[in-house]
């Protein structure tokens, strides 16, 4: 197995193991980047954990309100659960991007060691990964969407309570 091992490494010559190494450059740039999308998403989630607990406490304690303000909670918190679902789907499709960027720099090492083509698969993993990158990127912008309306709803409840 060693020696196998030896002769297969031994037929990488160092100019084309560059070229291998190049070629990874960008799945490892879009994994850098994704990172930083990630970083934003899981604290958009605590923010939204946050101000969902100290919204249910509220709610809890406004259990025999008759004036609406019960009802107005409840509805923030609705909106804080859709906002919670949006920013999940966000971490997850951001978190696949990332899986498939990992698994093509695999892809392109292995393509590079056996004497094998993997094109066609190459292709359909980078694109598998933007996709998944847009997918988190329409769910990060739906949610900055939600969260401003929310911030709408509840400037114009105040507004209309101090007139």
């Amino acid at each position: 197995l060693a020696a196998s091992t030896l002769r297969v490494m031994q037929s990488i010559v160092p100019s084309s193991f560059l070229e291998v190494i190049q070629l990874s450059i960008t799945p490892v740039i879009l994994l850098s980047g994704v990172g930083g999308l990630m970083i934003t998403l899981t604290n958009r989630m605590a923010r939204v954990v946050d101000r969902t607990r100290t919204l249910a406490g509220q709610v809890r304690a406004a259990a025999a309100d008759t004036s609406g303000e019960r009802a107005h909670l409840e509805s923030q918190l609705e909106i804080l659960w859709r906002r919670a679902r949006l920013v999940q789907r966000a971490v997850m499709c951001a978190g696949l991007s990332m899986l498939l960027a990992c698994v093509l720099v695999m892809v392109i090492f292995v393509d590079a060691v056996m004497d094998r083509e993997f094109a066609i698969e190459m292709v359909v993993i980078f694109v598998a990964s933007i996709l998944f990158l847009i997918a988190a990127l329409l769910a990060f912008l739906r949610d900055i969407v939600v969260a401003l309306r929310a911030l709408k709803l509840e400037v114009v409840r105040v507004r209309g309570l101090s007139r």
